[in-house]
């Protein structure tokens, strides 16, 4: 018989936090994965899987997959109040918007996304990188025309490089705006120093990087590779 799990993160409302913690207990609960078992995230469930990995993982995750994921993720479209406390305790999405441009207040008042980088090094916490590192492999995917996930590359942990000489809204509709440089993954804090873990992951050989043609979430068929390779080969 096939295990039955209702467990999931509401895609739009809810604290993040609170919910990956219920969630984890169900998964605890269901006999069928006790020795471990692959996982798959689509879009924002590939951050909500991270951070099972790294705060939870009993039963174990051997190979996650995420397709789009925001791992370092600005989305420009959200803005006003989203590091006001109702938003960052109320709207899923706002918990893991990182704004290149206002690090300030994302580190101040974001509690996800902050917590499961290990941003924050006031709050660091090493179990975060011994989980991540032991998986067996991490296939990040990144859409190739994704005007979703902004920048595309966050689904590789990529970001916008912060500039020196930012300048206003105002500014930039006179002189015009500049292109955006990505700092890739391997140029990232987060990677350099270690603080989740990726880095051992990818000197083991453990971090994949793929592709899908076509805008967020239009997979296709570049998944049934990707399938056949990471899914239930352990």
């Amino acid at each position: 018989m096939e295990p039955k799990f209702h467990g999931c993160l509401h895609i739009q409302y809810g604290n993040v936090n609170e919910q990956l913690e219920l969630v984890a207990d169900q998964i605890a609960a269901i006999p069928e994965l006790k020795s471990g078992f692959d996982a798959i995230g689509l879009s924002q469930g590939g951050q909500f899987l991270r951070a099972y990995v790294e705060r939870y993982n009993r039963p174990a995750v051997h190979n996650l997959i995420t397709f789009g994921s925001q791992h370092m993720v600005a989305r420009r479209a959200t803005k006003g109040a989203v590091y006001g406390k109702w938003a960052q305790e109320n709207l899923v999405q706002a918990q893991y918007f990182r704004d290149p441009s206002n690090l300030e207040a994302y580190l101040s008042a974001n509690h996800f996304l902050t917590s499961i980088n290990n941003e924050v090094s006031a709050f660091r916490n090493h179990t975060y990188a011994k989980n991540l590192a032991s998986l067996n492999k991490l296939v990040l995917v990144l859409f190739t025309q994704d005007k979703t996930a902004v920048p595309k590359e966050s689904a590789w942990f990529g970001s916008e490089e912060v500039p020196t000489d930012f300048r206003n809204d105002e500014q930039q509709v006179i002189l015009g705006t500049p292109a955006k440089v990505i700092v890739p993954m391997h140029s990232q804090p987060l990677y350099q120093e270690d603080w989740i873990g990726l880095r051992q992951l990818d000197e083991k050989g453990g971090v994949v990087f793929e592709t899908c043609v076509g805008e967020h979430m239009q997979m296709g068929d570049c998944w049934k590779r990707l399938i056949q390779d990471y899914v239930g080969g352990l």
